[in-house]
């Protein structure tokens, strides 16, 4: 179970991705026709060789649209890699975990898990055919060259009511570990990085609050994200609703 994607749902999709690709410096997006199925159009971009999408609806009454609705901008879906989907829906079978949408293609197989069966957010969980390889992605995509290309999605952070609770769920989904009791927050290891739950601010719902990167020049993204009149704490930033934790590669 390793994080491979991440999504972020915006009203904008020309500004999301824009104020993403100009804080990352990331190469030109794939833009993925198949997505018209859910009603929504996207921009997907390499980040190393995991990516990083956002998506905006284009009709009315899709999840998306929803989503923004309640919550506005922000983090809406992690798509993680697995070695072998058959291995792991027989235990979301087992587990009751119902899936709202599936696909087998030639090179990968994909399950979208039911949001009120995981809880927190839309988790995927897809098995790519070679390992190294990634349809969303687009028939172009390539590793960045140099150490750009060694940035990655470090983890995931997401707030709940009971974050123990949600933590202990996502562990039993996922079949992962027992999640570990840490400072603010409970964690869950994954395949070279983690899912942290911690407690949501008062009368606010689960959801993904924010994400681990690495990066080659952190100071460099806090500086674009100052000009950009983001706001700046540290190391840690503010994104299309989500707070980015920043780390160097």
């Amino acid at each position: 179970m390793r994080i491979r994607q991440i999504v972020f749902a915006a009203q904008d999709l020309r500004r999301g991705s824009g104020l993403l690709a100009s804080l990352l410096e990331l190469p030109p997006p794939f833009q993925d026709p198949g997505v018209a199925e859910f009603g929504i159009d996207n921009a997907v971009f390499s980040f190393g060789d995991q990516f990083i999408e956002v998506i905006s609806p284009v009709r009315a009454d899709t999840a998306c649209g929803r989503h923004l609705a309640r919550h506005g901008d922000g983090g809406y879906m992690l798509i993680l890699q697995t070695d072998s989907l058959a291995r792991e829906r027989a235990r979301f079978a087992a587990l009751g975990v119902r899936s709202v949408w599936q696909i087998e293609l030639e090179d990968i197989s994909a399950m979208h898990l039911h949001p009120k069966d995981v809880g927190g957010a839309i988790v995927s969980v897809d098995e790519p055919r070679p390992a190294a390889s990634w349809r969303w992605g687009g028939p172009q995509w390539r590793v960045q060259p140099g150490p750009s290309g060694q940035q990655c999605v470090r983890g995931i952070t997401l707030q709940a009511v009971d974050p123990a609770a949600l933590a202990q769920r996502w562990a039993q989904v996922l079949g992962q570990p027992a999640p570990v009791a840490m400072e603010g927050c409970w964690r869950l290891a994954l395949t070279a990085g983690f899912a942290d739950f911690v407690a949501a601010p008062a009368g606010a719902a689960d959801g993904v609050a924010g994400f681990t990167l690495a990066v080659v020049q952190p100071e460099a993204v806090l500086a674009a994200a100052r000009g950009a009149g983001l706001a700046v704490d540290g190391m840690q930033l503010e994104v299309l609703g989500t707070r980015w934790t920043l780390e160097p590669v």
